[in-house]
């Protein structure tokens, strides 16, 4: 399963993908349609856990009743939105989560030996196919990070790594876009990774009943077409359990809380020359059984 947060001709609706046609339904509408009470965000959604599940298959039985709800992937009139437009907190982001990327952006002796934790303003957050920008007057080395992230369904607080895959609703790619110059003179990640428009996150969350093994997938980071990153989650230092028992010591995780698990070799910065983005640039990441976020740069 799929799910998308869209507007089509400027109203805001949830959708469902329907891979094997290609279109997106209008949850919402057939909510309506129904009379049923439908959440009005994927984060409202999530609250309500296996509710909301509930309610999505039943609306999907009506499909071929409400074909007028649905919409063709190029649809003029289809823009895409993050899946979670506005994350309740701040996206956490696990940093240094490949060896190779660790030595690239430093030497061996920063691999870490625990879980290293920055996070991401929710001001950043915008959808497939929105413009990054530049900022050509705060940053002169901003830099692209394709990542898998982990979208929390249920709330927690000292999860174990048993049951830490309990708590996980879906997936979904964000681009973890930094300011590297920002990043070095703050002397810490959180300015460096907050301008606004840096963190794309979509196309959709894919359940994690579709993505059985978030451990064994290919991540490629394309940037005008040119493959830079080219990495697999099997090369995790910290696998998505341990990831999420370090998060939940002391502190709660919440549904629609959103972890992004690292990046593979293969950044801007870590080129010698550096090869960082500048506006005119396009950036495709894929994830395998995700699909492919796309961005350009402003």
């Amino acid at each position: 399963m799929k799910l998308v947060t869209a507007k089509y001709q400027g109203d805001i609706f949830l959708g469902k993908l329907i891979e094997e046609e290609n279109v997106v339904f209008n949850l919402s509408l057939a909510a309506q349609e129904k009379e049923m009470e439908f959440p009005v965000s994927l984060l409202e959604g999530l609250q309500l856990e296996e509710k909301f599940l509930e309610k999505i298959h039943e609306l999907s039985e009506s499909y071929h009743e409400n074909l007028l709800f649905t919409y063709g992937l190029t649809d003029p009139d289809l823009e895409w939105m993050a899946p979670i437009p506005r994350p309740a907190k701040n996206i956490f982001c696990v940093g240094k989560n490949y060896r190779d990327h660790a030595v690239e952006m430093g030497s061996e002796a920063d691999i870490p030996e625990h879980v290293m934790i920055f996070s991401k303003a929710p001001t950043t957050v915008i959808g497939h196919q929105a413009d990054v920008l530049r900022h050509k007057k705060v940053t002169d080395e901003l830099d692209y990070e394709g990542e898998l992230a982990v979208i929390i369904g249920k709330k927690g607080k000292g999860i174990t790594q048993d049951t830490a895959m309990d708590h996980v609703f879906g997936y979904t790619i964000i681009n973890d876009v930094t300011a590297r110059d920002l990043q070095k003179k703050h002397k810490q990640f959180l300015i460096g990774k907050s301008l606004d428009t840096s963190c794309p996150m979509g196309p959709w969350i894919v359940s994690k009943e579709d993505l059985p093994n978030p451990h064994e997938l290919t991540i490629t980071t394309k940037v005008n077409g040119e493959v830079r990153q080219d990495g697999t989650t099997k090369d995790f230092i910290f696998t998505i359990p341990e990831i999420i028992e370090a998060l939940s010591k002391g502190m709660t995780l919440e549904p629609g809380d959103v972890i992004a698990t690292g990046t593979p070799a293969g950044v801007g910065k870590g080129f010698k020359p550096p090869r960082l983005l500048n506006s005119g640039d396009t950036i495709e990441i894929t994830v395998e059984g995700i699909g492919t976020l796309v961005n350009n740069v402003v």
